[in-house]
Formats: C-alpha cells, sequence, structure tokens
C-alpha cells in the first residue's frame, strides 16, 4: 500500500501528465470562448483537460462559476452569483454540441444555494435544448443535492436525462472538513430516490484525502444498496495551497483493487484509477449500463413528469455561474421546453473524434458540485 503523503511531496509518476496544445485544444478553447460557457475542465483545474479538449470532449459548467458554498477541494470560485437566471444559456451550450459534432453530453453546475429550486429550471432545458437540437446525442448531468430538495430532483428528471449523477465526494466521516454544507445521508438518499422514479444513476468520490479503506468499503456498500449504476473511484489532488492537503497517492494498483470490490460488492460498473473523474468515459460508462440512448427505455425515465416542451423546470446545485456577458436575465420566464447508511468529483469525458464518438461534458466542480 502506498504510504500516507503530504501535497509538499511530489507526485508519483503515474499522475504526470504531459501537457499539449493540438488543433482540437485551440479549437475548443475558442468554442467554449465565443459560447460564453464555463468549463469545469478549466475552473476545477482538471488533470485531463489536455487529453480531453485534443479529443473534442469537455466538461462545462452551468448556472454562473460561483459557487454558494466552500468546499475543501474544489477550485472553483465561493460567493454571492448575480440574481436570476440566463435563460439564454442552455441554447449557447447546446450549440456548442452540435457544433463540436458530439454524441453524448455531460452538464454540470455550480451550487445555487440561494435559490429555492437550487437552479434545477436550466439543468432541464438544458436537456431539453440539447434534445431539439440533436435529437440523438445522450445526455448525462452532475447535479447538486439542491439541499433534498424533491421538487428540484423531480424538475431535473422530468426532462429525461440519460444519466442521472450526484457525487459524494468522500466518506462520511470526512464530511465536515471536505463537504461542510453537505450532507452524506442527504446525497445518498438523492440517488435512492433517482432510481426509484426511473433513473440511471452515477456517484463519485475521491480518495487521497485521509479516508481508510474500511470506510472507502463501508460507502462503496452503500452505493449498492441504493442500486447505483456508476460509481467512480479518483485520486484527489490539491487545487491550491489553501485547499485540503493530499494525506496519501494511491498506487494504480489500489485503483483496481476498489474496482473489483466494488463491482463484487454489486455496483454494474466501477471506474477507478488515478486520474479518474467523474466524466471520465462517461459516454462508455453510459453504454455499460444501458443509459447512453436517448428517449428510450434505457434513458432515465421518471415515474412522474413528461418530456413534453412545455414540462415546468426545477432546480439544481452545481457549481453556480453564468456565462461571461450573459444575454437577458429574466428570472420570472419559464423556461421553454422545458437516516440510513455510512458512506458525493469531475471526471474526464472520452471519445474518438475520428470515429463521430466525440463526448462533451458540462458538469460541476472539481468532482461534482458539494
Amino acid at each position: 500500500m502506498s504510504e500516507s503523503t503530504t501535497s509538499h511531496v511530489p507526485k508519483p509518476p503515474w499522475l504526470k501528465v504531459r501537457l499539449k496544445q493540438g488543433p482540437n485544444f485551440r479549437e475548443l478553447k475558442r468554442l467554449v470562448g465565443d459560447n460564453r460557457l464555463h468549463t469545469i475542465c478549466e475552473s476545477a483545474q482538471c488533470p485531463n483537460i489536455w487529453e480531453c479538449w485534443e479529443q473534442r470532449t469537455a466538461t462545462f459548467m452551468i448556472l454562473g462559476d460561483i459557487c454558494t458554498r466552500s468546499c475543501g477541494f474544489c477550485a472553483v470560485k465561493t460567493g454571492r452569483p448575480d440574481k436570476g437566471l440566463d435563460w439564454d444559456e442552455p441554447e449557447r451550450v447546446a450549440g456548442a454540441v452540435e457544433k463540436l459534432g458530439l454524441r453524448f453530453a455531460v452538464i454540470t453546475s455550480v451550487n445555487r444555494d440561494e435559490r429555492a429550486d437550487g437552479g434545477a429550471p436550466i439543468f432541464a432545458e438544458t436537456i431539453r435544448a440539447i434534445r431539439r437540437r440533436c435529437p440523438g446525442v445522450g445526455v448525462e448531468v452532475l447535479i447538486p443535492d439542491f439541499k433534498g430538495s424533491e421538487e428540484a430532483l423531480q424538475t431535473v428528471l422530468d426532462a429525461r436525462p440519460n444519466l442521472l449523477n450526484h457525487n459524494l465526494e468522500t466518506v462520511p466521516d470526512l464530511y465536515r472538513i471536505v463537504r461542510p454544507q453537505a450532507r452524506y445521508d442527504q446525497s445518498l438518499e438523492l440517488l435512492e430516490r433517482a432510481k426509484a422514479r426511473g433513473a440511471k444513476t452515477k456517484t463519485g468520490i475521491m480518495v487521497g484525502l485521509g479516508e481508510t479503506d474500511e470506510a472507502v468499503h463501508a460507502l462503496m456498500r452503500d452505493v449498492a444498496a441504493v442500486r447505483c449504476d456508476i460509481l467512480t473511484v479518483g485520486q484527489y489532488l490539491q487545487p491550491t495551497k489553501k485547499h485540503l492537503p493530499v494525506r496519501k497517492h494511491y498506487h494504480p494498483d489500489e485503483f483496481a483493487r476498489f474496482k473489483e470490490l466494488g463491482e463484487d460488492f454489486g455496483i454494474p460498473h466501477v471506474e477507478s484509477g488515478p486520474l479518474v473523474r467523474s466524466s471520465y468515459h462517461a459516454a462508455d460508462q453510459a453504454d455499460s449500463v444501458g443509459g447512453a440512448a436517448p428517449g428510450t427505455e434505457s434513458g432515465a425515465h421518471p415515474t412522474s413528469g413528461s418530456d413534453s416542451a412545455s414540462d415546468s423546470v426545477g432546480s439544481a446545485h452545481p457549481t453556480n455561474g453564468s456565462g461571461a456577458q450573459p444575454g437577458p436575465v429574466n428570472d420570472t420566464q419559464p423556461a421553454t421546453g422545458t437516516d440510513r447508511r455510512a458512506g458525493n468529483g469531475g471526471q474526464h469525458p472520452s471519445g474518438d473524434p475520428a470515429n463521430g464518438n466525440g463526448l462533451l461534458s458540462i458538469e460541476p466542480l472539481g468532482t461534482a458540485p458539494g
């Protein structure tokens, strides 16, 4: 087993990423800027940004770039977001998906705790906007906990994402320092509710913050108990000296063991590796659990709500922010179309543009909304 370390210790060789800026990287960066979008890849300093962007994959944040929470692991800015919602944002995101020719999109956000709906209506309308422009594109959403709001969760489910992702991030004992404004049992309950309403579900954690193997195993049992379809496990990397230090660098063999154990506990798909983030290989993960075909039974199909363009939209709890120079904000405008167990991270999506297998992710920070 790897020895415990702190963040000032040099990273082991398996965590060193070769930086490269090819033509696809530069084109995607231009597209993100032109469409006034925020990427979690940049805001959360994802180590996979060079690889993913060169493969025409990216993880975007909706609802702005200012989060109302102060998680100990996350590099996204904390503060008070602008009032209201940017109703032009869903079409900008959908336009980017269309221009990139993607087959699968991941959407995340900042936390918007100042809103009763958590920003869920923008999540829902973004899903619908992508479906209108690109009917064959699968959509995963990485959502916040909405402070436990069932209405906000249902708003997102009514738009029928192919995968509903909410990250547990860490083991229960570390929530006080890692996710001080969140509750483990509430996040676990969100996953259970979504599953009960017909969704394909996914969650992720970071390791290296001081958790024990036993605590990780208990968390995996909890994830299996709520019948979650996908679990991602990745190495925590300290964004700045102001964030929580790395207590341990796990060896790739240890990540392989996490995968083996998680699947033995009954989780259908476990993606585990040092550089794994929440949207890493997202399209392949969706395929593995039958969640990648939009508008079919394999996609999330909640027991209540419809896919009609006239549906109302609810709220979400991702990192908060809207694009720079946002379009008109009209918070009254409806979106068109639109105690229990023990035991909530952003990932790097992957695809092969040469095979038309691009992946665009729009997800919450670091590993996920806190």
